[in-house]
Parts: structure tokens; C-alpha cells; sequence
């Protein structure tokens, strides 16, 4: 058993697709099998709050290893229907991630959340270690605190533009918004460190139900 839990991220933009249309057959042929994986936790499907066409999906991994294993490889070549194909040609990658969850280190999204904030970002390699302390001591803890916050996580990843990943499972997108969110993230010590950030990568997401396109 790994100590530390993995993530898979994958991040799509489909402007050419109807919502459903996407997100129906991505779910039947593509997220629907690696959820019946082992060392799949869970596949987590959601849209942008402010663009519906943005799909991304989460996977919580047993350990990033599963990812090397040979049930996943095989599930990599397993041949999608000439309609799945079609769709997917017609949907650009943003970004994918994999990512080994560095704090707290063993825990799965929850299943109830009403919105997902995926926050990525580089930092200046002479700030790293202030960065980690930053975010370990004061970042995370005060959003996990934050009223409506169900989970708070940090990865670092292996696969990916930027190294550093977090994610907030929320009630509702509201709670982005909300003032205890804004005074959680406005502190003296994030405007310290925002400048030796780049790179960064924000989104507001909900869950992907028939009625969200």
C-alpha cells in the first residue's frame, strides 16, 4: 500500500460538442471503465461554473502506481466506438496532471461536493521552500477552515506544465466567493509569495450532471 495517494487529472475544453454529447459518451467509455480499476478510488466528472464546455475529470489513486501497473495499460488500448473517437477529435487537452497527494497524504474527494476548485501554479526556486512552508502551515489550513469547505488537498506533481497542484472539494461555488474564502486567501504572507509565482492555473468547476448542458 502506498503512503501517499495518487491523482489523475485530465482537463478538456469541447467548444465544438454539445455538453451531453460529450460528457455522456466520456462517461460510458472512458470514465466508467477506470472506475472499475484497481487502485481507482474514484472518477469525479465536472464542468466549468463559468464555461460549460471546460470538462475536466478527477481520479483518486491508491498510489501513482497504479498508473504503471498492467490492468491500466491495458485499459490505455482498449479500442473506443468510431462514434467516442469522433467526439474526443473534436475536444482540445488543456492540461493533465498526475500527482501524489503531499498533504494530508491519504485521503479521497468526497462524493457530496457541490464545486471544485483546481488551483496549479510554478514557483521561483529560490522561494520553494518558504512556498511549502506557506502552504502547508497557513494556505491549506486556512481554506479547510473556511465555512463550506469539505476537503483540501495538495499534490505535487510528476506529470504536468506546473509542480504544484491543490484542490477544494466545496459545498457550492459560492463559497469561492464568499468573504471567509477572500480573508482565508488575502493574507500578508500570500502576497508575500504571489510574485514568485507562475504559471498559474485556476478553476471553478461543478459536478456534470444531464442538466448541466
Amino acid at each position: 500500500m502506498s503512503e501517499r495517494y495518487g491523482l489523475l487529472v485530465v482537463v478538456l475544453n469541447c467548444s465544438e460538442l454539445s455538453q451531453g454529447e460529450f460528457n455522456e459518451r466520456y462517461e460510458s467509455e472512458y470514465i466508467s471503465r477506470r472506475r472499475r480499476l484497481k487502485g481507482f478510488i474514484n472518477a469525479q466528472q465536472w464542468v466549468g461554473v463559468n464555461d460549460a464546455k471546460d470538462s475536466v475529470v478527477t481520479y483518486d489513486l491508491e498510489g501513482l502506481d497504479v498508473l504503471q501497473g498492467a490492468e491500466y495499460k491495458v485499459a490505455l488500448t482498449e479500442n473506443p466506438t468510431s462514434l467516442s473517437e469522433s467526439v474526443l477529435a473534436k475536444c482540445k487537452v488543456i492540461c493533465s496532471f498526475e500527482a501524489e497527494q503531499t498533504l494530508p497524504g491519504r485521503l479521497a474527494g468526497p462524493s457530496n461536493a457541490g464545486s471544485l476548485l483546481l488551483a496549479a501554479m510554478n514557483v521561483e526556486p529560490e522561494f520553494e521552500s518558504e512556498f511549502n512552508a506557506w502552504y502547508d502551515e497557513e494556505h491549506i489550513p486556512y481554506l479547510a477552515a473556511v465555512p463550506g469547505t469539505l476537503c483540501a488537498r495538495r499534490f505535487k506533481t510528476v506529470v504536468g506544465t506546473q509542480k504544484y497542484l491543490a484542490i477544494y472539494h466545496l459545498e457550492s461555488p459560492a463559497v469561492f466567493t464568499s468573504e471567509a474564502f477572500k480573508t482565508a486567501v488575502e493574507t500578508p504572507w500570500t502576497h508575500r509569495l504571489r510574485p514568485h509565482t507562475s504559471d498559474r492555473f485556476f478553476m471553478l468547476l461543478k459536478p456534470y450532471s444531464a442538466r448541466s448542458g
